[in-house]
């Protein structure tokens, strides 16, 4: 292979990319180092702000293929016929640390992924845990806040956690798996994905079913202990599915949801759309609908897994929200993390640009431009950049009322206001149903380490939080005092 010609940003050849021109060969540089001044000013913004959570993460690409179609349901393109294939991107992620922090926390795991259907592009963005600590997006500042570093010593603050979860019981359930022996995934690969969020299906009779996604791993779940993971390399789990990947061992998952009527939803005995609570299988039972496979790692970390972004407000026809509050403040919040981390444009990168034909008036802003994506049409182009317009016979993008989501229902009775001031929601059966499913050792595991945190915390949010437990099982506040008692 013949060699090429190294350039500068704009294509002109580089004569010399070890010295820079300087007033003799112990003088000062001259202001004319142009190629000099380029390497070094580009230096200086190769990286975007980090992801305030989310922030360490990898990649990778592969197919989601349809093991049964789901045309009675919905008339999303991409999920009609059994054996049809849908390119996707899927990053996965832990939550609360920076990028430099290790795969090995104590803490969710993201399971984000991008659909690439010929509709435009769809994000199921996810854990894998299938619900989480708060249903109200009006907490997660805060949420977060507790969970990140003292803003003063800026070291781990376990006892602003546990104040924050013992004044938020809602968050007993999501705390009660982060804390037992699934709480440290041994690898991306060895875990489960779940939307978490209710989401609703639309067909082509304007009938709506609510459902929730699971990705379930065929690799089987995997994990590690508190000691175990204090000895292993922090960037194991993103090793593990490169390596893996490289290697021809591609990792899987089966794709399966649960759908619930709008009538079901209506008098079921739990709220369908609190992020807090699980739809019992029992009632409503996993249906197989495909196979998600990564097969081809990315080529630059930075240009796809860093800039990749996510957002669930990324619907296409036949897939639409829910009333889930939590939800519906992330239809908002991720758009706007995006646009502020990596910029306006930030759909054009490649990892990011649909792969079908995209047509908008949106115009301008930083990063513009007019390059086609993945062989979609130029968007910003010197086409009429408004609407209505006099050019839609010249090809001017036009709205398509076919593809329009069937009303959203309201209840009757409702009324606009600050809803849900008098917590009495049940948060305790759903914990401890979980917990009494564990054997002996995975309850020791579980409030040992729930006790290495909460003896950090005060005595009033200690108290707080025992009450909690022992709502949710006696047994469960009980193993917790006696762990606490043996630390002290």
């Amino acid at each position: 292979m013949s060699k090429q010609t190294l350039t500068t940003a704009t294509g002109s050849p580089v004569a010399d990319d070890d010295n820079s021109i300087s007033v003799g060969e112990r003088g000062s540089l001259t202001f004319d180092n142009h190629y000099t001044f380029e390497k070094l000013a580009h230096f200086n913004r190769e990286r975007i702000p980090e992801r305030v959570v989310h922030a360490r993460g990898t990649g990778a690409y592969g197919q989601f293929t349809v093991s049964r179609s789901l045309t009675d349901y919905t008339i999303a393109s991409f999920l009609q016929e059994v054996g049809q294939s849908t390119e996707v991107f899927v990053r996965f992620s832990t939550v609360g640390g920076g990028q430099d922090s290790s795969d090995y926390a104590r803490d969710p795991r993201g399971f984000a992924i991008k659909f690439y259907t010929d509709q435009g592009n769809y994000d199921m963005v996810g854990n894998n845990t299938p619900v989480f600590f708060l249903r109200d997006a009006i907490k997660f500042p805060d949420f977060i806040h507790s969970q990140k570093k003292n803003p003063r010593t800026n070291l781990p603050d376990p006892a602003a956690m546990f104040e924050f979860w013992a004044n938020h019981p809602q968050s007993l359930h999501q705390m009660t798996i982060l804390m037992s022996d699934r709480g440290i995934p041994a690898s991306y690969r060895h875990m489960h994905g779940f939307s978490s969020h209710t989401f609703s299906f639309w067909n082509s009779k304007g009938e709506r079913v609510w459902f929730k996604w699971h990705f379930k791993s065929n690799q089987g779940i995997q994990t590690l202990t508190n000691e175990q993971a204090a000895v292993t390399s922090p960037i194991g789990a993103q090793q593990d599915l490169v390596e893996a990947i490289d290697a021809g061992d591609y990792p899987s998952w089966t794709a399966k949801v649960q759908m619930m009527t709008e009538a079901e939803a209506k008098t079921y005995a739990i709220n369908p759309f609190d992020l807090t609570k699980v739809w019992p299988h029992a009632d409503f039972p996993l249906i197989e609908v495909g196979q998600l496979e990564l097969n081809r790692n990315v080529e630059n970390y930075f240009a796809e897994t860093e800039q990749a972004c996510f957002a669930p407000s990324n619907l296409v026809p036949g897939i639409g929200a829910s009333p889930d509050k939590m939800l519906q403040g992330r239809l908002l919040a991720y758009q706007d993390a995006h646009r502020y981390r990596v910029g306006a444009n930030a759909n054009q990168l490649p990892v990011n640009a649909a792969k079908c034909p995209v047509n908008h008036y949106q115009r301008d802003g930083a990063m513009a431009g007019m390059c086609p994506a993945h062989g979609a049409a130029a968007v910003q182009t010197s086409r009429v950049n408004y609407y209505p317009n006099d050019q839609i016979n010249d090809g001017a993008p036009v709205p398509d009322p076919a593809v329009a989501e069937p009303p959203m229902p309201v209840l009757e009775s409702a009324w606009v206001a600050r809803h849900g001031l008098a917590d009495d929601e049940d948060h305790y059966t759903q914990a401890g149903d979980l917990f009494r499913l564990m054997n002996d050792s995975q309850k020791d595991q579980l409030t040992t380490t729930i006790a290495g945190g909460l003896i950090h915390a005060s005595e009033s949010a200690q108290q707080r939080m025992l009450a909690q437990f022992a709502k949710a099982d006696s047994d469960y506040a009980a193993r917790i005092v006696s762990a606490m008692e043996s630390m002290r």
